[in-house]
């Protein structure tokens, strides 16, 4: 996939990448009952050093992931797709 365009400024895939891992790891200890700052500090911060902002812009920008692995997928053909 090549880069995109977001507002004048590129993301590319390793920004998408990243952005996946930071909220996978959010999601697992969401429902801890810690804050957002905590998971950060504790889990998110060790492994990816990014800050706060960084943090609330992946949430943001989390439904463009999304759309963006749905058409993606949309235009693969499926492994078990019966070619004729």
């Amino acid at each position: 996939m090549a880069a995109k365009k977001d507002k004048g400024r590129v993301r590319g895939n390793s920004y998408m990448h990243r952005m996946e891992r930071v909220l996978k790891i959010y999601n697992q200890y969401a429902n801890s009952g810690l804050s957002t700052r905590e998971i950060l500090r504790r889990y998110i911060y060790p492994e990816v050093p990014i800050s706060e902002g960084t943090l609330y812009n992946y949430f943001r920008n989390e439904w463009k992931v999304e759309q963006a692995k749905k058409a993606n997928g949309e235009n693969l053909p499926s492994l078990f797709d019966e070619l004729e």
